[in-house]
């Protein structure tokens, strides 16, 4: 276990807590170091940070066959060394969420929170109503995660939020779905992948690019970064993305990107995966 494992970690309070696969501390790990890194290095450079979830659950989960309980993605935004000045939590399950609003009183209660209630993808114009107007007097930046449960994610709702500054960290849930739904994909009449990319041309372009089928999954993410170029971000290279596979048969299962205008944020993700590879102190230099 690594050795700052028990800060990913919980003690039961007896409300409702969803069940993860162990793979999901190295994804907990993973925002909770660049939350730190984005709230600490932003702090004197913005007048208001915002911290969105989209997906954001009940606040802790969880791991199948265990006892173990590890806080979630808005938990970990919350406790952060310096917290962010607002925080918007977007949750379709109504448990989940009810549940979510007790942690969070609990573990931070004069924080500033939002709480909407529905599915990200019809809700992105109250979310982004709930942004902080930004002005020459009051500069707003934003860090958006979106971790949905596959690859399902809608491209439109981060074109939508992305006319705020704002840097997302996102999960493209694309190992086994790739794999287990490969022809219903590429062949099929599924509008799946097309809507998370935000077009219906990679089809043409992986059948032109005429790999392995093993490859599907590299593809999308690098599709994926090419969309979120024509927004005006940085575009990521696999090397820059962090492959996590699962515990049991070293499967792939998702990457996990970063998604910034600015160098600077990259370079706090370049921090993030050097640590979370070596396991060595991200603060000790």
């Amino acid at each position: 276990m690594p050795p700052d494992s028990e800060k990913f970690r919980a003690e039961d309070d007896g409300l409702i807590c969803p069940e993860v696969r162990s793979w999901a501390e190295t994804k907990y790990r993973l925002i909770s170091l660049y939350d730190e890194l984005f709230a600490t290095g932003m702090k004197d450079k913005w007048d208001k940070r915002v911290y969105i979830d989209l997906y954001a659950g009940a606040g802790f989960s969880r791991v199948k066959g265990t006892g173990v309980i590890l806080k979630g993605s808005p938990l970990l935004a919350l406790t952060v060394a310096h917290p962010f000045d607002k925080y918007i939590f977007c949750e379709n399950d109504g448990n989940l969420l009810d549940a979510l609003k007790v942690r969070t009183k609990r573990i931070s209660p004069n924080a500033d929170v939002v709480y909407v209630p529905g599915k990200c993808d019809f809700k992105v114009d109250d979310i982004c109503a709930a942004i902080p107007r930004a002005s020459s007097n009051n500069k707003v930046l934003s860090l958006c995660l979106a971790d949905p449960f596959d690859f399902g994610l809608k491209f439109e709702t981060l074109r939508k939020l992305s006319s705020s500054f704002m840097d997302f960290l996102v999960l493209l849930a694309i190992g086994m779905d790739a794999n287990r739904n490969y022809d219903h994909y590429v062949d099929g009449d599924s509008t799946k992948i097309d809507e998370a990319l935000g077009n219906s041309e990679w089809r043409e372009r992986w059948k032109t690019v005429g790999v392995r089928r093993s490859d599907f999954r590299a593809f999308l993410a690098g599709e994926f970064s090419k969309s979120m170029e024509s927004l005006g971000y940085l575009g990521q290279t696999m090397d820059k993305m962090k492959l996590v596979r699962s515990d049991e048969r070293n499967l792939p299962l998702y990457y996990f990107a970063l998604f910034s205008r600015h160098q600077t944020a990259h370079k706090f993700w370049k921090d993030v995966l050097k640590y979370s590879t070596d396991q060595t102190s991200l603060f000790s230099e």
